[in-house]
């Protein structure tokens, strides 16, 4: 009996210790769900801001292929034909030309080495008007394949900054409509937090042909965007 006296006061400290941890995850939610929640006395709401431009910049890449029975020749051969290619980018417009790999290996036929294949690829930017003349002159040079046109927008930051902008506002539109709804005012910005943004996915044409006239392009339109997180205080 005496012992079960002496138990009593340890359980009732218990109980109290695990009253006080309950209570203090309620009173205090940010403890209980981590950084995500909303500082006291706001409301979070996410913005999404969309600039529509057209794109005023292309770039194609060429590549060069031949084969020859010996590495050496078909390095040279295809070194030659890649050198008019570069020369028809330059005068069709092309600025920026940019080689970006040279391989050669062998071909095999049954276990046996019967020649060398040797490519060049090279990368040239230009204007939208410029993308079909860089297209053919690349073909017309002795370009084996042609990838492209990838179409951008020169001025991208400048487009993304006004998509951030929007997209604040649009924060804000959706925080008023909470607050009309709940009654309460929304007040000044407390923080912003910017979501991670995508690159616009660049047009790309089909197979490229050499063709009398230029080749067409088409610019259309690329959608720049950014979202927001915002928290706004309440009053």
């Amino acid at each position: 009996m005496t012992g079960m006296r002496r138990a009593l006061p340890i359980l009732l400290v218990a109980a109290a210790a695990f009253a006080a941890a309950a209570y203090a995850g309620v009173a205090r939610p940010s403890a209980a769900h981590g950084d995500t929640a909303s500082p006291a006395g706001s409301v979070t709401t996410t913005g999404h801001g969309d600039v529509v431009a057209v794109p005023d910049q292309a770039a194609i890449t060429a590549t060069v292929r031949t084969t020859a029975p010996s590495a050496a020749e078909a390095l040279a051969r295809n070194a030659a034909i890649a050198t008019k290619v570069i020369a028809a980018l330059k005068q069709a417009g092309g600025r920026d030309l940019q080689t970006q790999q040279v391989s050669l290996y062998p071909q095999t036929s049954h276990g046996r080495v019967t020649g060398y294949a040797a490519e060049d690829t090279v990368s040239a930017e230009g204007s939208i008007a410029a993308a079909g003349r860089l297209i053919d002159a690349a073909v017309g040079a002795g370009a084996t394949s042609v990838d492209g046109p990838s179409l951008s927008v020169a001025d991208q930051d400048a487009l993304y900054r006004q998509a951030l902008q929007k997209a604040i506002a649009d924060a804000r539109a959706k925080a008023q409509a909470l607050a009309q709804a709940g009654g309460f005012a929304v007040g000044r910005v407390l923080s912003v937090t910017e979501q991670s943004a995508e690159p616009p996915v660049p047009f790309q044409s089909g197979a490229a042909r050499a063709a009398v006239p230029a080749t067409p392009v088409e610019p259309g339109t690329q959608d720049v965007t950014a979202d927001v997180q915002v928290a706004f205080a309440i009053g």
